[in-house]
């Protein structure tokens, strides 16, 4: 051997490469960027009114199945968890505790799935095991749901 090294190889596949984050992945860092400037303006601590206001607002710019499920979500939140602030995270309506968001909604149309989804942070009080769920696929408000929903919040932050 000549003493000289050779070059590592690529770890990446032949042939492929990484685009980058999509249009919709790019669109939700801006959102967050224009949240996270709106919260400076407000001061370092903003009023949970403003987070409902603001929360209410994206929620009114939803297409209406995202729009319904979304008001419903907010209402069962609400009521199942008065203690988390609502308040916008990466564009979508979120609930924070201590300012450390546990759950979120997450429309249809933000990244063009085909179902809305309520999701948890690992803030949540979620742990069961080795394994659980931290995303649930919303496609319409039924009775059950709405209580397995309430149940999930109330754990979350229990």
């Amino acid at each position: 051997m000549s003493g000289k090294q050779k070059p590592a190889r690529s770890t990446t596949a032949v042939g492929k490469t990484y685009g980058g984050f999509t249009d919709e992945e790019r669109a939700a860092m801006r959102e967050h960027a224009r949240e996270l400037k709106a919260v400076a303006r407000r001061g370092s601590r903003p009023g949970e009114a403003d987070g409902e206001s603001d929360v209410l607002a994206k929620i009114a710019e939803m297409q209406e199945a995202d729009r319904a499920m979304a008001e419903r979500l907010h209402a069962i939140i609400k009521a199942s968890a008065p203690d988390l602030s609502p308040r916008l995270w990466y564009g979508m309506p979120a609930y924070a505790k201590d300012g450390n968001v546990v759950c979120f909604f997450q429309p249809a149309q933000k990244f063009k799935s085909r179902y809305a989804t309520l999701g948890f942070s690992d803030k949540a009080n979620l742990d069961e095991g080795a394994m659980w769920p931290t995303s649930f696929a919303l496609t319409e408000p039924t009775a059950v749901g709405e209580a397995r929903i309430a149940a999930l919040v109330k754990k979350a932050v229990s």
